[in-house]
């Protein structure tokens, strides 16, 4: 992710012996996104990832980090974060809030087939069940409370057919929320974030989940949304790949069976899915923070995802 708070080797020096992995040995910026700080770390025990939370605050990060552990021990490959001697796992560092977790192994599958859709689709119908029991509630963050209050901030930038759409689809997803049938969608927590760079691979097998810092509790249904939304698409049109898509589908549905109600919210929440990230790529667009290695993505390819959803047929769930 972007680079806001850098941090040296000596910067590590008195911080690290708090925990039991050595001395650390190298550490590297990552540049892609945009919310964190975060670093590759190797030490003598291995290889870790170091990340400073730019926006979240120490009392909001019990709920990520706490989910990672309960998802890690109940099965979901997720990274673990990492305690200090004192049992803590989230830390202080150049005042902001920090922590460790541990590195998967493989990497990002930025050109998936639908055999690596299928993997998705099944760990993410697992993450779904074994979060059932987390005893800790937030709501996401980036839901439609955000939407409403960033769209105002946005609209001046835009131009007025997608003034038009933006408000149009805002609207339409303040009704939705209101429905009998969105009220009986299961949710729980959700990662919020499953894109294409966000899950490992080695090979075919699937080796992880990471960065869940916009999880929250929200629809299950809105989760599969926005994992379709990356991982079955044609990236320059945004037009879903059906083959991927049923993939996808279908073995989350093996695991945990999509409801009636989560079929007739399909379209909205596919909408809400492409809505939500349309908005933030805009806001960090043409808003943007400083940073040392900042890679705004443009907001462009959410606004095709959203005219594609509301123009075309999409896949029923089962």
């Amino acid at each position: 992710m972007a680079v806001f708070t850098p941090v040296s080797l000596d910067d590590l020096t008195d911080w690290m012996p708090q925990f039991n992995l050595g001395k650390p040995l190298a550490i590297k910026g990552i540049s892609s996104g945009i919310e964190n700080t975060n670093f590759f770390l190797t030490t003598e025990a291995g290889e870790y990832v170091l990340t400073i939370f730019e926006k979240l605050t120490f009392a909001q990060l019990p709920f990520y980090l706490h989910l990672m552990r309960h998802l890690a021990e109940r099965g979901v490959l997720v990274p673990a974060p990492v305690a200090n001697h004192a049992g803590e796992i989230l830390h202080s560092l150049h005042g902001k809030p920090a922590s460790i977790v541990t590195k998967l192994e493989g990497s990002s599958q930025l050109a998936p087939r639908p055999v690596h859709c299928a993997a998705v689709g099944a760990m993410l119908a697992k993450m779904h069940l074994a979060g059932q029991d987390f005893g800790i509630r937030q709501p996401n963050l980036r839901g439609l409370d955000w939407w409403r209050m960033t769209t105002p901030t946005v609209l001046p930038y835009l131009s007025e057919s997608n003034q038009h759409l933006l408000r149009s689809e805002v609207h339409a997803q303040e009704a939705f929320a209101a429905s009998t049938t969105y009220r009986e969608l299961p949710h729980g927590p959700v990662h919020a974030d499953l894109f294409r760079n966000n899950v490992m691979f080695d090979g075919e097998r699937l080796t992880g989940f990471f960065d869940f810092y916009f999880a929250g509790c929200d629809t299950w249904i809105f989760d599969v949304a926005v994992t379709v939304n990356d991982w079955c698409i044609d990236l320059d049109s945004g037009a879903l790949d059906n083959a991927r898509a049923r993939a996808l589908l279908d073995a989350y549905h093996a695991v945990r069976p999509f409801t009636a109600a989560e079929q007739e919210a399909w379209r909205p929440m596919l909408q809400a899915g492409a809505l939500r990230f349309w908005l933030s790529r805009l806001y960090d667009f043409y808003l943007p923070r400083e940073a040392e290695m900042l890679t705004p993505h443009d907001p462009t390819h959410f606004e095709r995802i959203l005219r594609q959803r509301i123009d075309n047929p999409v896949p029923e769930l089962f």
